[in-house]
């Protein structure tokens, strides 16, 4: 691997994952402006599902489908899609920096799930992992003081954090395993968008976009947090891999962070501090996993050795 393309790999990722993180940075003054959820995300899905269907369609990709991808293709977007249904009202009821640290501990439900359904060893590595991001979990939800957060917004998180696990674990063991990551997404997001259109009563009480600060939200957020982020993470897997790749998302919660504390004025405590710390901590370990144990593993075999 080169200089440069590793370079551009690691500027890729970072892009990726802080791109993610502005989601609060369009929605919340969307929210201010009157929009309900479903109205956001069917104008975010819309638009993306636009321009990811553009760029398809200049890069010569077919979009026929086989008869075996069609019902994953639709299981996976309406996970894809109740993903980002549950984050987008938890927006309601706890502040955004928070909310997107939770649903950063997505990497270790998929950890979870691997050994609960496919039977993967869990190392003692993973098994501290999973603890560290419970007990940071616990420290965000208690606060400081006599205050808590909203049981119930981190109930939507933890939800959102597990039906996008949930789609990843089944992107990778299904026939959608060899399908491009555009064209996976594009129907993901297609057939997720159905969500929002039952729920508005198939477009009869959609809101209009309505300010011109709007519109710029609306297809900032279609194309940063989705479209950008997306194309960002695929480039960035295939430059340096998935692991590095995976520890540069942890720029996606600290994102939101900065957003949420500069711009709309949520407050940082020393015990939401560390709680943000431990999960993000947990997170990276769990993606640098089997590589990090080998060498723990070598070293502690050299010990033994040069007793």
């Amino acid at each position: 691997m080169n200089i440069n393309n590793r370079a551009k790999g690691f500027v890729c990722g970072s892009v990726a994952a802080a791109t993610y993180g502005m989601n609060p940075l369009f929605t919340l003054p969307l929210y201010q402006e009157g929009m309900s959820v479903d109205s956001v995300l069917f104008y975010r899905y819309g638009f993306a599902v636009l321009i990811l269907g553009i760029m398809l369609k200049l890069q010569g990709q077919s979009f026929a489908l086989k008869r075996n991808e069609i019902l994953p293709l639709i299981v996976g977007g309406l996970l894809f899609s109740a993903s980002s249904f549950f984050l987008y009202i938890s927006y309601k009821h706890m502040d955004a920096g928070i909310a997107s640290t939770i649903l950063f501990v997505y990497p270790v439900m998929v950890a979870v799930i691997m050994f609960l359904f496919f039977h993967e060893k869990v190392s003692l590595l993973t098994t501290f992992c999973i603890l560290l991001a419970l007990s940071g979990i616990a420290l965000l939800y208690k606060g400081d003081g006599d205050e808590t957060l909203s049981l119930f917004g981190m109930l939507l998180v933890i939800l959102s954090s597990l039906s996008y696990a949930i789609y990843i674990v089944g992107v990778n063991h299904s026939s959608l395993q060899t399908m491009s990551t555009g064209k996976s997404t594009f129907y993901a997001l297609l057939f997720g968008s159905s969500i929002y259109i039952v729920r508005l009563n198939f477009c009869t009480e959609l809101q209009m976009i309505p300010s011109p600060s709007a519109w710029v939200n609306i297809l900032a957020m279609a194309s940063l947090p989705t479209v950008i982020s997306l194309l960002c993470t695929a480039i960035a897997i295939h430059s340096i891999g998935s692991t590095p790749t995976a520890i540069l998302g942890a720029l996606e919660p600290v994102t939101a962070l900065f957003f949420g504390v500069m711009i709309f004025g949520e407050q940082l405590t020393p015990r939401i501090i560390m709680g943000i710390l431990m999960i993000l901590v947990a997170v990276t370990f769990i993606a640098v996993g089997k590589p990090m144990m080998m060498k723990v593993n070598h070293l502690f075999v050299r010990l033994r050795h040069s007793r």
